[in-house]
């Protein structure tokens, strides 16, 4: 676990609210390294979920440095982020974010839809449609393909969040409360795949969570504070 492939170099985060200025990042560092499992831990407000957001490109810090295998990213042309972000990061977020008008098998096709261009999609759609069927079997689903996002339960569509995250084979893998909205039986289904498909895969993970326990699964535990990581 000596390749950094997630890193935080002295990030800053401020939003505007009228002419008032709002920090919530205040010089974060932090990395996460190939194979690594890292909780991130802090009250509500500490800026766990904004630097989830940033490391990830779905925001840009205000000051500060993102790099994926060492390499700066966040100051790279908008297309570019965006392609880097879809083969290089998957995320889990709580409340799933997947379309209700499409089934599991649409919503998971969906991420390798964003990755590339329509041509290359349509090269590519018989091959994309294989996978995205296998990895919807991988994380138990393969009878709910046709399925709708309403027709699933919580930890069902949990589930096709992840397997929608794996997709583009990520190095890394965002998850942002990810059992926060699951019953404790389902949670547990949920941390076990996830953590079994990173070891399979030896994908850095980096979990923001309020629970202990699971967070004593991580190899590290990182806590924020005041949009600081405690020393």
């Amino acid at each position: 676990m000596n390749e950094t492939a997630l890193q935080a170099v002295a990030v800053h985060k401020r939003y505007r609210l009228g002419r008032q200025e709002i920090p919530v990042l205040r010089g974060v560092d932090l990395a996460v390294a190939r194979g690594e499992t890292v909780a991130l831990l802090g009250a509500s407000g500490a800026g766990k979920s904004t630097l989830l957001h940033v490391l990830g490109l779905l925001d840009a810090p205000s000051a500060g440095e993102i790099r994926f295998d060492g390499r700066r990213v966040d100051d790279l042309p908008v297309r570019e982020r965006a392609a880097l972000r879809h083969r290089h990061v998957g995320f889990v977020f709580q409340f799933y974010h997947l379309i209700p008008e499409l089934t599991a098998l649409q919503n998971v096709l969906l991420a390798q839809m964003m990755a590339i261009s329509p041509l290359a999609y349509w090269r590519v759609r018989k091959q994309a449609r294989a996978d995205a069927e296998a990895m919807l079997e991988r994380v138990g689903l393969q009878d709910r393909l046709r399925h709708r996002p309403t027709e699933l339960s919580g930890g069902e569509r949990q589930r096709v969040a992840i397997a929608r995250a794996l997709m583009a084979s990520p190095q890394a893998l965002l998850a942002d409360e990810p059992t926060g909205n699951l019953d404790s039986h389902t949670a547990a289904g949920v941390c076990e795949l996830l953590f079994d498909i990173q070891r399979q895969r030896g994908l850095a993970l980096l979990l923001v969570t309020h629970d202990e326990g699971l967070a004593r699964r991580c190899h590290r535990t990182v806590r924020m504070k005041d949009g600081v990581v405690e020393r």
